[in-house]
Protein backbone atom coordinates (compact mmCIF):
# COMPACT_ATOMS: atom_id res chain seq x y z
CA UNK A 1 0.00 0.00 0.00
CA UNK A 2 1.18 3.50 -0.77
CA UNK A 3 2.42 5.59 2.12
CA UNK A 4 3.13 9.00 0.62
CA UNK A 5 0.39 11.52 -0.03
CA UNK A 6 1.35 11.76 -3.69
CA UNK A 7 1.31 7.97 -4.05
CA UNK A 8 -2.12 7.79 -2.43
CA UNK A 9 -3.36 10.43 -4.87
CA UNK A 10 -1.97 8.45 -7.80
CA UNK A 11 -3.85 5.37 -6.58
CA UNK A 12 -7.09 7.36 -6.50
CA UNK A 13 -6.45 8.79 -9.97
CA UNK A 14 -5.65 5.35 -11.37
CA UNK A 15 -8.89 3.92 -10.01
CA UNK A 16 -10.91 6.76 -11.53
CA UNK A 17 -9.20 6.51 -14.92
CA UNK A 18 -9.61 2.73 -14.93
CA UNK A 19 -13.37 3.10 -14.44
CA UNK A 20 -13.64 5.69 -17.21
CA UNK A 21 -11.58 3.58 -19.61
CA UNK A 22 -13.59 0.48 -18.78
CA UNK A 23 -16.86 2.33 -19.48
CA UNK A 24 -15.57 3.68 -22.80
CA UNK A 25 -14.23 0.29 -23.87
CA UNK A 26 -17.54 -1.34 -22.94
CA UNK A 27 -19.48 1.24 -24.96
CA UNK A 28 -17.33 0.55 -28.03
CA UNK A 29 -17.61 -3.22 -27.69
CA UNK A 30 -21.40 -3.04 -27.33
CA UNK A 31 -21.64 -0.86 -30.41
CA UNK A 32 -19.45 -3.23 -32.41
CA UNK A 33 -21.55 -6.19 -31.28
CA UNK A 34 -24.76 -4.42 -32.32
CA UNK A 35 -23.35 -3.64 -35.75
CA UNK A 36 -22.15 -7.20 -36.30
CA UNK A 37 -25.61 -8.49 -35.32
CA UNK A 38 -27.27 -6.07 -37.74
CA UNK A 39 -24.93 -7.23 -40.50
CA UNK A 40 -25.69 -10.86 -39.68
CA UNK A 41 -29.45 -10.18 -39.91
CA UNK A 42 -28.99 -8.70 -43.35
CA UNK A 43 -30.99 -5.53 -42.71
CA UNK A 44 -29.19 -2.86 -44.73
CA UNK A 45 -30.98 0.19 -43.28
CA UNK A 46 -30.45 -0.91 -39.69
CA UNK A 47 -26.83 -1.82 -40.41
CA UNK A 48 -26.14 1.58 -41.98
CA UNK A 49 -27.63 3.41 -39.01
CA UNK A 50 -25.68 1.25 -36.58
CA UNK A 51 -22.50 1.76 -38.63
CA UNK A 52 -22.74 5.53 -38.17
CA UNK A 53 -23.21 5.12 -34.41
CA UNK A 54 -20.33 2.65 -34.20
CA UNK A 55 -17.94 4.89 -36.15
CA UNK A 56 -18.83 7.75 -33.82
CA UNK A 57 -18.12 5.58 -30.75
CA UNK A 58 -14.82 4.40 -32.25
CA UNK A 59 -13.70 7.95 -33.06
CA UNK A 60 -14.55 9.07 -29.53
CA UNK A 61 -12.51 6.20 -28.12
CA UNK A 62 -9.49 7.48 -30.08
CA UNK A 63 -10.00 10.99 -28.71
CA UNK A 64 -10.16 9.62 -25.18
CA UNK A 65 -7.07 7.47 -25.67
CA UNK A 66 -8.85 4.15 -25.16
CA UNK A 67 -7.98 2.75 -28.60
CA UNK A 68 -5.15 3.49 -31.01
CA UNK A 69 -6.04 5.35 -34.19
CA UNK A 70 -4.65 2.61 -36.45
CA UNK A 71 -6.77 0.01 -34.67
CA UNK A 72 -9.89 2.11 -35.17
CA UNK A 73 -9.03 2.69 -38.83
CA UNK A 74 -8.71 -1.06 -39.32
CA UNK A 75 -12.08 -1.69 -37.61
CA UNK A 76 -13.83 0.98 -39.65
CA UNK A 77 -12.36 -0.30 -42.92
CA UNK A 78 -13.37 -3.90 -42.30
CA UNK A 79 -16.85 -3.01 -41.08
CA UNK A 80 -17.43 -0.69 -44.04
CA UNK A 81 -16.35 -3.45 -46.42
CA UNK A 82 -18.86 -5.83 -44.83
CA UNK A 83 -21.59 -3.19 -45.00
CA UNK A 84 -20.82 -2.48 -48.66
CA UNK A 85 -20.88 -6.19 -49.50
CA UNK A 86 -24.27 -6.54 -47.81
CA UNK A 87 -25.68 -3.50 -49.60
CA UNK A 88 -24.52 -4.67 -53.03
CA UNK A 89 -25.76 -8.21 -52.40
CA UNK A 90 -29.23 -6.89 -51.55
CA UNK A 91 -29.35 -4.55 -54.56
Amino acid sequence: MANHVSALKRVRQTETRTEVNRANRSRVRSSLRSLREALAKGNVKEAQAQYRATVSALDKSVQKGVLHSNTVSRYKSRLNARLKALATAKA
